[in-house]
This record gives structure tokens, sequence and C-alpha cells, in this order.
């Protein structure tokens, strides 16, 4: 029977082992992914626009959903929108 991998030995093959600029680059791309969706699911559970959430927030649409695809999410930025949208977050060291 063939032994199954781990999520890190299909990470390791597919990006690079943990470390290298490869691997570093897939998880800063994961983690603007997620936050963006986090941001994303909000929105829609407030039934908000993306114009709406723009106003609200200062920017303009397509600032919005460039967040919420993943491909500027600065954490200044991040934090402005999520009180909009009335989320918290916490900053801890590991």
């Amino acid at each position: 029977m063939k032994k199954l991998k781990t999520a890190n030995e299909i990470l390791d093959k597919k990006y690079g082992k943990i470390g290298s600029n490869s691997r570093a680059k897939f998880t800063e791309e994961a983690y603007a992914y997620y936050l963006s969706e986090v941001l994303k699911n909000r929105r829609k559970e407030l039934k908000l626009t993306q114009e709406e959430l723009a106003q609200k927030v200062g920017k303009k649409r397509p600032y919005i959903s460039r967040v919420e695809n993943g491909e500027d999410v600065r954490i200044s930025n991040f934090i402005q929108i999520a009180r909009v949208l009335g989320l918290n977050f916490e900053l801890r060291p590991n």
C-alpha cells in the first residue's frame, strides 16, 4: 500500500522547503487570499456592495475588488476595512 503524503510533503515538492523564497511567496499569497475571503464574506453578510464599502472606507470600488481578490492586502488598509465591517483581530507573538 502506498504511504499517504503529509500536507508539508506536498507543499515542499510543489513550492519548495520552508524557508525558501518560493515557499515564502506561496505562504504570503495564501494569507492574502485567506484575509481577502474573510473581508469579502463579511461584506456579503452585511449585504454591502463593493461600492458601498468603498464609500465607507474612503476608497474606490476597484480597490475593494483588488483587496477581495487578494491582490492588495496591506495591513493598514486591512485594519481600516475590517473596522468598517465590524471585524476584530488580534496580533500576538508565536
